[in-house]
């Protein structure tokens, strides 16, 4: 089934007595209870299917949960409070019978490196990080320090680099290893990381699934070797979604293909001319001929279809210059997320990766005068007048 259908009947119109509601319903329940005790225990016991305790399933969570498998093509989903703990749902998983030891790509999120750094390294994790677009240096980590888990993203944040997951897929199970990737920038529309050989995928929901800037939630899709697994650390620590988040994230995926093809469409334009701009520097986009992973872009990624962010530098700037730059926008908005209908802009310094070190920075390649645009579904030319009155004359 094609995409755009899944993203519209997924997960819905359950049967709930003699009617079939057309949407899930939002179940508020904290517990649930059956005509008879043998009824109840069976549940419990997970002989049989049902709910009994909504930090172990709720009818609402269940219902996104088996939509959003169905984009990826993956076993089973847990529907988690954030995309961080996602992550970290994810990671505990991967590492539950394997060795502790973490080969991370070099260039991930902010809060992704603190949760290696600040939570799993202190608990005995091994935590090592590694460029994944150069295959050999990866192939030699991997020998080197045998993890248990490879976590990657599919476009890297903020720099957009793009790994060829197929191939680090074939690596890491040689060795032993899970592959968590988390697919937030690219989505189910661009690329699905399980097909390729990963073994986890994690979203942030609250970015172009819910796409509306009013859900805060995860997800972690797994392969069936991983998923009771998965279930089991849920119901021990209670990672779970509220019903009405599940509602809303439900809600908002059912337009989601429309959007970000909207989005990436747009994005393409604005990397254009962003390019040709005077006072930009550099511009990151997969969609550029001259980008470094160009040949993985163009053998894992659709055509036309980049993703929605452009990351770009201005020239010259610093702090000062960045902040006027940004207070000067009229229409683009200055808010730390992603993937919202209307496009936003944050400055990676001050806010995604504020939590990183300058030198762990500068080894990243985030430049002080680097910014981050998610590109949104309003009219491009709109957005291009924003930007030409607020970037500063040469």
């Amino acid at each position: 089934m094609n995409i755009h259908t899944k993203a519209v009947h997924a997960g819905d119109r359950k049967k709930a007595g003699p009617y079939i509601p057309v949407t899930t319903p939002i179940h508020t329940a904290a517990s649930f209870f059956y005509e008879s005790m043998e009824d109840l225990d069976r549940v419990f016991g997970q002989e049989t299917p049902g709910y009994c305790y909504s930090r172990y399933d709720n009818p609402s969570n269940a219902a996104l949960e088996e939509l959003v498998a169905s984009l990826e093509n993956g076993h089973g989903a847990l529907a988690c409070s954030s995309g961080m703990e996602a992550i970290h749902m994810a990671l505990l998983t991967a590492l539950a019978d394997r060795r502790k030891s973490v080969l991370a790509a070099n260039a991930v999120y902010g809060a992704t490196v603190s949760l290696l750094m600040k939570v799993l390294e202190p608990s005995g994790v091994d935590v090592r990080f590694v460029d994944v677009c150069d295959l050999d240096a990866f192939r030699e980590a991997v020998a080197a320090h045998r993890p248990g888990c490879v976590i990657l993203e599919t476009i890297s944040n903020p720099l957009l680099r793009v790994g060829q997951i197929d191939r680090i897929a074939e690596i890491a199970r040689a060795a032993g290893a899970a592959l968590v990737v988390d697919n937030t920038f690219a989505t189910p529309l661009l690329l699905r990381p399980l097909e390729l050989g990963a073994h986890f995928v994690v979203h942030s929901a609250t970015k172009y699934l819910a796409g509306h800037g009013d859900v805060l939630g995860g997800l972690v899709v797994s392969d069936q070797e991983h998923y009771d697994a998965l279930r089991t650390y849920s119901r021990a620590i209670g990672p779970v979604l509220g019903p009405f988040e599940c509602y809303l994230a439900m809600r908002g995926i059912k337009t989601f293909a429309l959007r970000v093809e909207r989005q990436c469409a747009n994005a393409c334009r604005v990397a254009s001319w962003l390019a040709a701009h005077p006072a930009v520097e550099r511009v990151y986009f997969p969609g550029d001929p001259r980008h470094p992973d160009a040949e993985a872009v163009r053998r894992l990624l659709p055509q036309n279809l980049y993703g929605a962010m452009v990351s770009f530098e201005l020239r010259g700037a610093g702090r000062d210059e960045i902040f006027r730059f940004m207070n000067a926008l009229q229409l683009i908005v200055r808010a730390t997320s992603l993937g919202d209908v209307h496009s936003m802009m944050l400055y990676p310094v001050m806010s995604s990766h504020r939590e990183i070190s300058p030198k762990h920075r500068e080894r990243m390649g985030i430049r002080d005068n680097l910014v981050r645009l998610s590109v949104g579904i309003e009219a491009v030319d709109d957005l291009l007048a924003d930007l030409e009155q607020a970037l500063p004359r040469p």
